[in-house]
């Protein structure tokens, strides 16, 4: 009973390499070094270099002004906005639902001004009821909510520099 047991789980392991599953692992970026420009405060900014700097590999990430030259691409955060948009009411008039939005726009250049990825938004949005006898908890939902959607949009942020294709400097 084992030996067959055994028998079947060899036969079902190249079934399930053949799928095309794969952990996603650590990005392969095509810069040895970057720099992240962005606004003073950018709480976006801060969660990017340090996912940078935790994601294995070789990038370094510059972050002192002086040295941006030295980087071999440059992250460019032009705006991080949060909205907050009301999307139903009751009969009474008052907030039912709201819709909270993150919106990034950012480009990626080289130090000499080489345009990799050309001005791009990204939009997360999440859809959350609202009462407003309990307007504290939704408030600490909200800030919940703006947590996850920054994180998501760091990781969007990463595997679309992991898709920059460098142009070399003649």
């Amino acid at each position: 009973m084992q030996k067959r047991t055994v028998l079947t789980m060899f036969a079902a392991v190249p079934l399930l390499a053949a799928c095309g599953f794969r952990l996603r692992g650590a990005p392969d970026f095509s810069f040895k070094s970057i720099y992240v420009k962005a606004p003073h405060g950018s709480q976006l900014a801060r969660e990017l270099v340090r996912t940078l700097k935790g994601a294995g590999g070789d990038v370094v990430v510059i972050t002192d002004v002086a040295r941006m030259n030295e980087a071999e691409a440059i992250c460019n955060i032009l705006s991080e906005q949060r909205e907050r948009v009301v999307v139903g009411l009751n009969a009474s008039g008052q907030v039912r639902e709201l819709q909270l939005r993150l919106r990034l726009h950012f480009s990626v250049s080289g130090p000499q001004g080489q345009e990799y990825v050309p001005s791009t938004e990204m939009l997360q949005q999440r859809d959350v009821s609202y009462n407003e006898s309990i307007a504290l908890s939704k408030e600490g939902e909200e800030a919940m909510l703006y947590k996850n959607m920054q994180t998501d949009l760091v990781q969007q942020l990463m595997r679309r520099l992991a898709r920059v294709k460098l142009i070399p400097v003649s």
